[in-house]
């Protein structure tokens, strides 16, 4: 199987999910290539076909099937991160992608999609994880962003991206009576929100919700106490 990634060029800023007419452009151009060159693998097949459907709690289960024999191969990796991450199971998909990175260490959407999980496991109210595990989090999330940016810096979803997860951390050590708060630190998790929402608006200065983004970024910096 060649290397054939779904194209995850999102323009959301907070979710980078599959969304309208850009999905189906997506789906249906990995649609064609899966039918031209169909994997060897039984449970990697029906692992394709159920992510094509939408179907990613079968994707996952398909493709999860498929290891270890497929441990090997970053494409079946890939899928199966994605799967999960679509799932809501992001310990899982950080997992998988870093998996991918370390078999293709060129993989931007793959340092992508790790910054993404790692970013949401920290910002989740539901995990049961202390301020000084999401803090570690959020440091992997803009690592590779950062990584994924040395690749492609002509991506705009990678600054947003790293933008948000410098705000949450900006956040996290930043607010009064947590066990990390760190005000010098916070006030440079802003600044370095602030510079990469700047650089998305040189990509589209007409984006009001980064315009948005941005404003409240410097408020939060300036009201730190």
């Amino acid at each position: 199987m060649k290397r054939n990634y779904l194209n995850m060029n999102l323009k959301s800023v907070k979710l980078g999910l599959f969304t309208g007419a850009f999905a189906l452009m997506s789906v249906s151009s990995y649609a064609q290539t899966a039918k031209q060159e169909e994997h060897s693998n039984p449970n990697v097949r029906l692992g394709q076909k159920a992510l094509l459907d939408g179907d990613f709690k079968n994707a996952a289960v398909y493709l999860e099937k498929s290891l270890p024999a497929e441990s090997k191969d970053p494409d079946v990796l890939y899928m199966l991160g994605y799967s999960q991450f679509q799932n809501g199971d992001f310990k899982k998909a950080a997992e998988s992608f870093g998996k991918v990175v370390a078999l293709d260490s060129k993989n931007a959407n793959g340092y992508y999609f790790k910054g993404k999980a790692n970013n949401n496991l920290a910002t989740q109210t539901s995990t049961k994880l202390n301020s000084s595990a999401r803090e570690s989090l959020l440091k992997v999330a803009i690592e590779d962003y950062s990584k994924a940016i040395a690749l492609n810096a002509n991506d705009v979803k990678l600054y947003q991206n790293r933008a948000l997860a410098y705000r949450d951390y900006g956040i996290l050590v930043g607010t009064a009576g947590v066990a990390n708060y760190n005000k010098a630190v916070a006030t440079d998790a802003y600044n370095n929100a602030v510079k990469d929402y700047e650089k998305v608006l040189t990509f589209d200065a007409s984006r009001k919700d980064i315009q948005t983004e941005l404003k409240k970024a410097k408020i939060y910096r300036d009201n730190l106490k």
